[in-house]
C-alpha cells in the first residue's frame, strides 16, 4: 500500500505541477502575439528608416563624415539585450555565447571592452566577468517605448562622437518564427552601406505579410540634399541607431515570451506522459495487490475446507 500511495502522491504532484505550466503557457502565447506583433510590425518603419541612410550614404560622399569612418583607436562597445526572467529555455545562453565567442576573437583583442546592458541576466554576465558596465536596464516591462532607448543611444552616439569608442555591437536574440530564434551580434557604429544593408536584409522576411518584396532590392535613388549631407547625416544618425537598439529589443521580447510559449508546451506535454505513466503503474501495482488479496482470500477459503 505504500508503494500505490506514493505513486498517488507522485502523480498529484505532477498534475498540478502540468496545471501551473498550462497556466504559464496561456499567458505566454497572448504576450508572444502581442510582442510578436510589435516586433513585426515595427520592421517596415526600421527598414525603410535604415534604407534612407542606406540611399543617402550610396549617393552622397558620406565616408568623410566622422559617424561612417573606420577607426583603430578606442574602446569596443557592446549593448547586450537580455532577459530578465528565466524559464525561455537556451535564449540568454545562446547570447551570452555570442558575446563570449567576442570578448575571445583575437580580432578585437586590441581593444578594452565597454558594455551597456538591458536585462538581468546579461548583466550578471559581465559583472561576473569583471567587464565594465557603462549602463544597466532591467528588462521586465512588456510596454517599452523607443524613447525609453533615448538615454543608451545617447550615450552610445556622444562617446562615437568624442572619439571614445572605435565601434559599437548590439547582441541579442532574432525572432525568426514562434519555433525559431536566433542570437546575433551585429555592428552598428561606425555605419556603413554594407552593414545597413545587411540589417535591412535581416529584419524583413522574404514573404508573408510583413514582408516588403516591392522594396527588398537595392534601388539607385539620387537625393538632393538640403541644407547639407553632413547637416542630414548629424540628425538623422542618432535617430537611426535608437531604432536599430529599439528594434533589437522588440526582436527580443518577441524571441523571449515565443521561446517561454514553447517551453512551456513541452513542459506541459511532459508532466502529461509523466502523469500517464504514473496512472499505468498506478493501476498495475493495485491489480497486483488485488490479485494477491483474492488469492490469499481463496487460500485461506481452501484451507478451512
Amino acid at each position: 500500500m505504500a508503494g500505490l500511495k506514493q505513486l498517488k502522491s507522485k502523480r498529484e504532484s505532477i498534475n498540478k505541477t502540468r496545471k501551473v505550466t498550462r497556466a504559464m503557457e496561456a499567458v505566454s502565447a497572448v504576450k508572444m502575439r502581442k510582442a510578436q506583433e510589435r516586433a513585426l510590425g515595427g520592421r517596415a518603419y526600421a527598414a525603410g528608416a535604415l534604407r534612407i541612410l542606406s540611399n543617402l550614404s550610396g549617393s552622397v560622399d558620406t565616408q568623410n563624415h566622422f559617424m561612417m569612418q573606420p577607426r583603430t583607436q578606442g574602446k569596443y562597445g557592446i549593448i547586450v539585450v537580455t532577459s530578465d526572467k528565466g524559464l525561455a529555455g537556451s535564449l540568454n545562453s545562446a547570447v551570452l555565447r555570442k558575446v563570449d565567442a567576442f570578448l575571445g576573437d583575437p580580432k578585437y583583442k586590441d581593444g578594452d571592452k565597454v558594455f551597456m546592458c538591458i536585462g538581468r541576466r546579461g548583466h550578471e554576465f559581465i559583472r561576473s566577468r569583471d567587464l565594465e558596465v557603462l549602463s544597466y536596464q532591467e528588462n521586465k516591462s512588456d510596454s517599452v517605448g523607443e524613447e525609453d532607448m533615448r538615454e543608451i543611444t545617447d550615450m552610445v552616439v556622444k562617446m562615437h562622437e568624442d572619439g571614445d569608442t572605435r565601434a559599437w555591437y548590439v547582441a541579442y536574440t532574432n525572432f525568426r518564427s514562434t519555433f525559431e530564434q536566433e542570437a546575433v551580434l551585429r555592428r552598428i557604429l561606425p555605419l556603413s552601406r554594407g552593414a545597413l544593408d545587411e540589417v535591412v536584409e535581416a529584419i524583413v522576411p522574404e514573404t508573408g505579410k510583413y514582408s516588403d518584396t516591392e522594396h527588398n532590392g537595392r534601388t539607385a535613388t539620387a537625393y538632393t540634399i538640403e541644407p547639407s549631407p553632413e547637416v542630414v547625416l548629424e540628425s538623422i544618425i542618432p535617430a537611426l541607431v535608437n531604432i536599430v537598439v529599439y528594434h533589437s529589443l522588440l526582436e527580443s521580447k518577441a524571441s523571449e515570451h515565443s521561446a517561454r510559449m514553447v517551453a512551456m508546451k513541452n513542459a506541459t506535454d511532459k508532466a502529461g506522459e509523466l502523469s500517464h505513466e504514473l496512472m499505468l503503474k498506478f493501476n498495475k501495482a493495485r491489480q497486483a495487490v488485488i490479485t494477491r488479496e483474492v488469492s490469499e482470500i481463496t487460500s485461506g477459503i481452501e484451507a478451512m475446507k
